[in-house]
Order: C-alpha cells, then structure tokens, then sequence
C-alpha cells in the first residue's frame, strides 16, 4: 500500500478562488463604503444592461414567432439574455443576484459583517431596479418596443405574477441562482475572457429556457411594464414575485453555492489564522 501523506488542506480544491472572493467582497465593502456614488453608479449599470438585453430577447421572440418552432425560439431568446450576464460580470458591474454568493462566502469568512452584507444587498437592489426604470424611460421616447413586443411583455410578467404561486416562484428562484453562480464560480477559475463568457453564460441559458425567477431580471420587467401597459400590472402579484424570488435567488445563490464552496474550502477562521 502506498502512503497516504495528503491532509484535510489537500481537499481544499478551489481555495484559491474562495480566497479571491472574499478578497473582493473587501474591495466592495470599501466602495459603498467610501464612495457609495460610485458604487451606485455601479449597480444602476447592471439593471441598465440586464434590462436592454431583456429588450433584444423580446424582440428576437417576437420577431421570430412566425415560424412557430416555440422550443427554437425561448432557446434563441435565452442565448440573446445571456449577453446581459457576461456583460454585467465582465465590466465589474454590480448585480445583486452575483452577490448573494460573494457576499455569503465574505461573512463566512468574516472580512465581512452580517449587518453590512443587509446593507449592500439593499443598496445594490436598489440601484439594479433604478438602472432599468432609466433603460426604459429611455426607451419611452423611442420606437424600438413594438406592440407585439409589449404584448410579449405583458404575457410574460402576467405568467411570473398572477399565474405563480408564491412556492412555485421560491423554487424556481432556487433554481435560478443556483445555475447562474455555478456559472460565475466556475468562470472565476479561468482568466481568459471567451471561457469566462461561456460558463457565465451556460447557468444563464438554463435559467431563462427553463423559465426560472431572476429577481433583477423581474424588476426590470415590472419597470417596462410601468412604462408600457401600467394597467395590466397586479400590484399584489408583483410584490409576491419580487418577496419570493429574492428569498429563492438567495437560497440558490448565498447558501446553495456561496456557503456551500465556502465551507468545502476551509474553516470560518482560516483567512485570519
């Protein structure tokens, strides 16, 4: 028999990446911190992009529902979402659902409080719906949302709000974060930018073809519909969606892979040992 001289450190297979998170985490904290100006500004771009994306996968749908080939068609319109992602992730914006994970491995780690993690989930929630409200109050002066396109909204938002229940839209927002920061965890393990794309954009695919609950992804949503068809929107249902799928995208994000990776890598006290 050989010997076995590994240890429990040897197990630790991506603590490398764990530690580059938490790292990160500080770098945030000192920028809503110090400079809570440029850490909005960097918020309000995430909802900015996710929602402008949102308007190219309504327009490929639309555009392409002549052909009738459904299943072609939410994959083509998941392929164009994911463009939202990559883009968000590769200019170091700031989107709450990507933190749900870094900021769980921070306090893990604890570079990091607890009150502070509440504070920045709020603030960066924040400016991701400001980022889309400024999208498509843009977008109200222009006429790049069609009629079809808006009518695309208006059945969309309607499924995620009076046709969900409340549990039906906490697993599905499980599912969803869970797929997307699967996708940043393992991007992070690559430095060239097309692997880092394609992975970011392999957990984004799956949850938009699978019609899983994003909660920025929603926000945005709601603030078209605000601008577009304010009358079919039920108030109730939307604060039901919003509630549920932002406990969800935590669960499936924070705890699921967050927590998860944290722990697989080393104990609370490691960083400061």
């Amino acid at each position: 028999m050989i010997h076995n001289n590994k240890n429990v450190q040897d197990t630790h297979a991506t603590k490398t990446i764990v530690q580059n998170i938490a790292g990160q985490v500080q770098m945030k904290e000192v920028m809503a911190d110090k400079t809570p100006s440029r850490y909005a500004l960097k918020s309000m771009m995430a909802g900015f992009l996710l929602s402008i994306v949102t308007v190219f996968m309504l327009a490929i749908k639309t555009q392409f529902a002549s052909t009738h080939i459904d299943g072609l068609i939410n994959l083509m319109g998941a392929i164009s979402f994911s463009l939202g992602l990559v883009l968000v992730v590769l200019t170091h914006s700031e989107l709450l659902t990507s933190n749900f994970m870094y900021l769980t491995v921070g306090w893990y780690y604890k570079v990091i409080s607890m009150k502070k993690v509440t504070w920045i989930f709020i603030f960066c929630f924040i400016g991701n719906i400001v980022g889309g409200f400024i999208l498509f109050f843009l977008l109200k002066f222009s006429h790049v949302m069609t009629p079809e396109m808006t009518n695309s909204l208006t059945t969309l938002v309607h499924k995620k709000t009076v046709e969900s229940t409340w549990l039906s839209i906490l697993i599905k927002g499980i599912f969803c974060n869970f797929f997307i920061n699967i996708g940043i965890f393992i991007s992070l393990q690559f430095k060239e930018g097309l692997a880092k794309a394609f992975f970011i954009a392999c957990g984004v695919i799956v949850f938009v073809f699978m019609g899983y609950e994003h909660v920025v992804f929603n926000a945005g949503l709601y603030a078209g519909m605000i601008f577009f068809n304010i009358e079919a929107l039920s108030w109730l249902d939307v604060l039901k969606n919003i509630v549920f799928a932002f406990i969800g995208n935590y669960i499936g994000g924070g705890i699921c892979v967050g927590l998860v990776y944290a722990y697989l890598n080393g104990k609370r006290d490691s960083l400061t040992e």
